[in-house]
C-alpha cells in the first residue's frame, strides 16, 4: 500500500465515513452532509441545529472511531432508486438535495454499508478497514465553520478535519511539518519583519506593502526583466478598468464574470467599466493598433501590473488568496511556426529565475503539461486538430528542454493547453508558480492578424507566460520557503552595520556610505542598545551580514563580519567584503 495514492485516498475516504458514524453515536440528532478526503485526512461536515460542539468535543468522537474501527471489516455498496434514497434520509434535507442531483443527472446512486453505518457515496473505500487502517495513524484535529457547498448564502455547518496516513511515523512526521510551518506562516513573519499589512478601513484582500515589501516586490520584477531582455520582451502599461465588453469578446465574461468587481460610471447603466481580472484582452489591444506583417512577428509584451477579481471573504488568506492581485504578465505574439522557439525561451527565463532562488533541481520541481479532458470536449474553445498540434508543441518544448514532464489531462485553460511549473518548498508542499499558455482563441476572438510573405491575412498565435506568477502568492510561497531568509540578492536589507557605542558611530556611516556607493543595501543600528541587543534584532530581522564595529575596527580601519548562515566570517577590509558579496550576488 505504501506509496500508493489510490490506496490512501481511499483510507481517508473510509476515515470520514467512520467520524459521521461515531458522531452519530454521541449526537443521533445531528445530520451529515458530505464527507471527502483531503491532502493531509479527510473532513466532513455536520448540522449540529442547536447543539454545541467544540474542540474539547474531539477526544470523545475519535475515541469512538477507534472503538468502532475493528467491527468495519467489509464496505459494501448497493444500488437504491432515488425514492430508497430520500426514505433512507427522511428528515436530512442536505442528503435529500444531493439525491436530487443526482436523480436529475441520470447518475446511478450508491449506498455503502460498514459496520452498521450506511451513507450516501460514489465509492472509493478500503476494502477491510479493520485490517488496513492502523488506529495509530490518524487524529481528529479541529474544527471549522464551512457553509454548505461553500455558498456564504447557505447554513453555516461544522467541519470535522482529521489527519490520516498509513504509519504512525508518517503522522508524526506531517505533524512536525505542520509546527514548522507555523513558524514560518508569511503572515507571522510579514508582520515581524515589515513586510506587508492590511487595514479594515481598506478591505479585506487588500494588502498594503511597506517600503522593504516593496523592494522585495521591485527585486523580484527587475530580476524577471533583466532575464527576459536578452529575448525581446518590451514593458507595456495599461489601465486598470475596461469596459465589460472587451471581456465578453475574449471569453472571460461567461468563465468568470461573477468574480468581476463592476465599476458604474455617469452614464444610465447599471455599470459601465469592471476591475480587468486579467491583462491578455487588454494586451491585445496594443497588438492590434497597427497592422502586422510577419516580419514583426514575434511580439513580445511584459507588465507587471494589478488585476482584480471578488473573491469570497471566507477564502482570503494572508497574500495567498487577495482580491487585488499583481501578475508577473507576458504575452508572445507569432506565427503558429514561431511558438516552439518561444516557449522554449520562455522556459529558460524561468529556470534562471528558479536558478536563482536555489530552486531548480530534479527533488524541487516538476513540469505538467496540462492538457484538456477528453472526456468533457465542451468546455474548451477551439478545433481539436489545432488543439492537437498545441499540444504536441508544448510535449516537443518539454522534451528539448528536458524538463520532467506528466500529461495531465483536464488541466488546460478553456482557451489553451499549458506547461504549469510545480515546485516543492523547504516543507515539501506543492506550488504552480512558473507557466507558459498555448492559446488557441483570443487572437481569433479579436480579429488579429498579420500579413504573411504572400500578402494575405493570417491570425497569429498568443503565447501567455508567467515566470512569478502571482507576486502575492509567491511571495507567500518564498517568505515561508526561505523563512524570511532570502537569498542575499532577494534580501531587503543585505548589510547591517552594528557600532558599539556612539565614539564608534562615525565609523560605521563611513562604512555604510562605502557599501552603498557600491550599490549594497545597507543600514546602521543607530539605537542606544548594548552590543547583545543590536545583534538579536539583526537575527531577528534575518539580514544576511552584520558588521560589529568597535575600537578595534576604528584603528584598525576594517570590519568584524558574521553571517547569518554561516556565523563568523572574521576581520577584513570593507573593499574585501564588496568583493566578497558582489561575487556572491
Amino acid at each position: 500500500m505504501k506509496d500508493d495514492k489510490d490506496s490512501l485516498h481511499n483510507l481517508r475516504h473510509t476515515l470520514a465515513h467512520l467520524l459521521a458514524r461515531a458522531v452519530e453515536e454521541h449526537y443521533p440528532e445531528a445530520q451529515p452532509t458530505i464527507g471527502p478526503p483531503t491532502d493531509d485526512g479527510f473532513y466532513y461536515d455536520f448540522d449540529f441545529g442547536e447543539t454545541d460542539f467544540g474542540e474539547d468535543d474531539l477526544k470523545k468522537i475519535e475515541k469512538t472511531m477507534k472503538k468502532l474501527l475493528p467491527s468495519w471489516t467489509a464496505f459494501e455498496a448497493k444500488e437504491v432508486t432515488p425514492d430508497e434514497a430520500r426514505e433512507a434520509f427522511e428528515g436530512n434535507e442536505y442528503k435529500k438535495e444531493l439525491i436530487d442531483e443526482l436523480e436529475d443527472e441520470g447518475a446511478t446512486i450508491t449506498f455503502y454499508t460498514a459496520g452498521d453505518f450506511t451513507d450516501l457515496c460514489r465509492g472509493g473505500h478500503l476494502k477491510n478497514p479493520a485490517e488496513e487502517i492502523n488506529p495509530n495513524a490518524f487524529k481528529l484535529d479541529r474544527i471549522a465553520g464551512a457553509y454548505w457547498r461553500g455558498d456564504e448564502n447557505n447554513t453555516m455547518l461544522t467541519r470535522i478535519y482529521g489527519l490520516a496516513f498509513e504509519t504512525p511515523e508518517e503522522l508524526k512526521e506531517y505533524k512536525g511539518k505542520r509546527e514548522e510551518a507555523k513558524k514560518r506562516d508569511h503572515r507571522k513573519l510579514g508582520k515581524e519583519l515589515d513586510l506587508f499589512t492590511f487595514s479594515d478601513l481598506i478591505g479585506p484582500g487588500l494588502p498594503l506593502f511597506t517600503p522593504k515589501g516593496t523592494l522585495l516586490r521591485d527585486l523580484i520584477v527587475e530580476k524577471i526583466h533583466d532575464i527576459q531582455e536578452d529575448f525581446g520582451y518590451d514593458r507595456v502599461t495599461i489601465p486598470h478598468i475596461s469596459k465589460k465588453d472587451l471581456f465578453e469578446t475574449s471569453g472571460h465574461w461567461e468563465k468568470f464574470g461573477d468574480e468581476l468587481f463592476r465599476v458604474k460610471g455617469k452614464g444610465d447603466s447599471d455599470f459601465d467599466f469592471v476591475m480587468k481580472p486579467m491583462n491578455c484582452p487588454l494586451h491585445t489591444q496594443i497588438y492590434a493598433s497597427r497592422q502586422r506583417s510577419y516580419r514583426d512577428l514575434p511580439i513580445r509584451y511584459t507588465e507587471a501590473t494589478m488585476v482584480y477579481r471578488d473573491e469570497q471573504a471566507g477564502e482570503l488568506l494572508g497574500l495567498s488568496r487577495v482580491r487585488a492581485i499583481t501578475q508577473d504578465d507576458g504575452h508572445v505574439f507569432c506565427t503558429e511556426e514561431q511558438a516552439e522557439e518561444e516557449i522554449l525561451n520562455i522556459v529558460k527565463v524561468i529556470e534562471q529565475f528558479y536558478t536563482s532562488l536555489g530552486m531548480w533541481n530534479d527533488d524541487t520541481f516538476w513540469v505538467s503539461l496540462s492538457v484538456r479532458d477528453p472526456e468533457k470536449p465542451e468546455e474548451y474553445l477551439g478545433e481539436d486538430t489545432r488543439w492537437e498540434r498545441a499540444e504536441e508543441t508544448l510535449k516537443n518544448v518539454a522534451e528539448k528542454a528536458e524538463l520532467p514532464f506528466k500529461r495531465i489531462e483536464g488541466e488546460a485553460a478553456f482557451y489553451g493547453p499549458k506547461l504549469d511549473f510545480m515546485f516543492k518548498d523547504a516543507l515539501g508542499r506543492e506550488w504552480q508558480l512558473g507557466t507558459a499558455q498555448y492559446d488557441l482563441n483570443m487572437p481569433g476572438r479579436f480579429g488579429l492578424v498579420y500579413t504573411d510573405a504572400n500578402g494575405e491575412e493570417k491570425t497569429p498565435v498568443m503565447i501567455h507566460r508567467a515566470i512569478a506568477g502571482s507576486l502575492e502568492r509567491f511571495l507567500s510561497v518564498i517568505i515561508e520557503h526561505f523563512a524570511g531568509k532570502f537569498p542575499l540578492w532577494l534580501s531587503p536589507v543585505q548589510v547591517k552595520v552594528l557600532p558599539i557605542g556612539e565614539d564608534h558611530r562615525e565609523y560605521a556611516e563611513s562604512v555604510a556610505k562605502e557599501l552603498g556607493d557600491a550599490g549594497i543595501r545597507v543600514e546602521v543600528d543607530t539605537s542606544d542598545n548594548t552590543l547583545g541587543k543590536k545583534i538579536r534584532v539583526v537575527k531577528m530581522e534575518k539580514v544576511p551580514y552584520f558588521l560589529v564595529i568597535g575600537d578595534n575596527e576604528v584603528e584598525g580601519g576594517n570590519v568584524t563580519v558574521e553571517s547569518r548562515d554561516e556565523g563568523k566570517v572574521g576581520v577584513m577590509k570593507v573593499e574585501e567584503l564588496i568583493d566578497k558579496l558582489e561575487s556572491e550576488v
